[in-house]
């Protein structure tokens, strides 16, 4: 089971005009936000990475404006853990498990998952917050990834995993941000 004290989220690429062109990227969206509000519900350390941001543009306002705290890791490689202020930032929390989620599932999310997997970490893939232009590329990227040996989860559920228990003051707010 996941826990906070050992989990970190990893936001990839929900950059500009791509993240525009993502299949069902409305409902991407609004799972994407629903995480980045409930990790910071319960206290997750979250890194967020862009791709070639003065190319490809700055994460959208649906997840940046949660993230007013924190500074984006620029990369120019596909898998973030190419970026070693990436893989600096990943160590700086402590964390062997992390939840990933972003754009395009088939690519840079797809790339970070195996050299996560390789270096020993523990990964989980949010299904309902990746995508790809094309939805067959998603699915094929998904299968891959638990083939590889990550494990599939949904914004709900890992959500309420990390949770644990359905009482206090922080199940509450996490409630109001999943509702």
């Amino acid at each position: 089971m996941l826990t906070p004290a050992d989990t970190a989220l990893v936001i990839v690429d929900v950059q500009g005009k791509l993240a525009q062109i993502m299949d069902e990227k409305e409902a991407l969206f609004h799972h994407l936000a629903t995480m980045v509000k409930g990790a910071k519900v319960l206290e997750l350390p979250i890194l967020w990475v862009e791709q070639l941001p003065d190319k490809l543009g700055s994460t959208i306002p649906e997840i940046a404006d949660h993230l007013a705290h924190l500074q984006p890791i620029p990369k120019n490689s596909f898998s973030c853990y190419g970026e070693p202020a990436f893989v600096d930032a990943l160590a700086a929390t402590g964390c062997r498990n992390v939840i990933i989620m972003g754009i395009e599932a088939h690519i840079c999310v797809y790339q970070t998952v195996r050299h996560l997997l390789d270096k020993g970490f523990h990964v989980e893939v949010i299904a309902d917050a990746v995508s790809s232009r094309k939805a067959h590329n998603k699915v094929i990227a998904l299968e891959k990834m638990q083939q590889c040996g990550a494990a599939l989860t949904s914004t709900e559920m890992v959500l309420f995993e990390l949770q644990g228990v359905a009482e206090g003051e922080r199940f509450k707010q996490l409630l109001s941000v999943i509702k």
